[in-house]
């Protein structure tokens, strides 16, 4: 039976790297049916909306997704289009392995996967101005919400993660020794999800400042990390440059009923076109959507191939050092997977 997904190209680079993962994806033996999608500028020249009720309606129907990085128009009143993705499919779970696979850097083994909570913290958009001695932006104020039933979720969804793939621990990031209530509640409900583990995961936690210096010193020592929106969404690239940067991190958004799976990097438009783009970032992420629909074999072949492609077969686009095009980079992966 076909497997549905909705296949969003994204802007800038979107396009050809998305052709690349693919043809990686049709040379696992799967039988995939892609529905193609608009997102981003691409879809605001085609009809001024950058996220289409018909791209919205596809992913409900499909409940899986697979997108190139998104551009968000300026001045459009909309804050993020992958935010608003977000929201509209409660994907809660915003997941990030790093795994190095270039030996002979800096780091040579980092296995680390960040799990982010996506819908609440400061990210919620709560803002506004307070006016300060007759000027009206004189104070600018925001909020940040953490609620027990978000903390529960993501930290369970953490340890069943850690369950699910053998892993061993999970690291708590917080900010509790300042931020009392938001930090303190993330804190105080991880631990308590975290008893329940006990026998099977080791748990610890960190102040983000002092993770975020762990990281890149002792970064063989972290396997799962969870935490709040914001300080994930800046140590999950903290996390990404330890094994090369973005160009080798994919990202999963994961919802009660379904997920979107994404090159976390942007859309390059200044090298859009001219087939020098990584594709490594979605091909991973294919991979991740394979893991998600139950398909680890596939999932498996994908990550062995990319990792036998760049270092046995020393086929590298150019941020890795190499001189392969988008599209021989993706056709020799997809020789590898087939």
């Amino acid at each position: 039976m076909a497997i549905d997904v909705t296949l969003i190209p994204g802007d800038g680079i979107g396009p050809e790297i998305t052709a690349a993962a693919v043809k990686v994806l049709e040379a696992t033996g799967l039988e995939w049916n892609f529905d193609h999608q608009l997102g981003g500028m691409a879809a605001v020249a085609e009809g001024g909306d950058p996220m289409p009720a018909a791209t919205l309606a596809s992913i409900h129907r499909t409940k899986l997704a697979l997108k190139g990085p998104l551009t968000t128009p300026v001045g459009s009143g909309f804050r993020s289009v992958n935010v608003a993705l977000r929201k509209e499919f409660q994907l809660f779970a915003n997941v990030r392995p790093a795994k190095t696979i270039i030996p002979g850097r800096r780091f040579d083994h980092v296995d680390i996967v960040m799990v982010r909570e996506n819908l609440e913290g400061l990210y919620i958009g709560q803002e506004r101005w307070v006016e300060v001695d007759g000027d009206p932006h004189g104070r600018a104020e925001s909020v940040a919400v953490i609620t027990r039933t978000g903390a529960e979720r993501i930290v369970r969804y953490a340890f069943e993660y850690a369950v699910l793939h053998r892993r061993k621990k999970v690291t708590l990031v917080h900010k509790a020794n300042i931020l009392k209530n938001t930090s303190g509640l993330f804190l105080d409900v991880g631990r308590e999800v975290a008893a329940e583990y006990a026998d099977r995961i080791e748990c610890n936690d960190l102040i983000v400042d002092n993770c975020a210096m762990q990281l890149v010193m002792r970064p063989e020592t972290f396997d799962v990390v969870v935490t709040t929106n914001l300080f994930g969404d800046i140590l999950s690239d903290e996390i990404s440059g330890l094994v090369g940067g973005l160009g080798l991190a994919p990202g999963g958004n994961i919802g009660v009923d379904g997920g979107i799976f994404e090159a976390v990097h942007g859309s390059a438009p200044d090298i859009a076109g001219q087939g020098i783009a990584n594709p490594s970032s979605l091909i991973l992420a294919s991979a991740m959507l394979c893991d998600h629909i139950g398909e680890d074999d596939a999932a498996a072949k994908i990550r062995r191939a990319i990792t036998a492609t760049i270092v046995a077969d020393e086929v590298a686009t150019r941020d890795l050092g190499g001189t392969a095009s988008t599209r021989e980079f993706g056709d020799a992966v997809a020789h590898r997977v087939a």
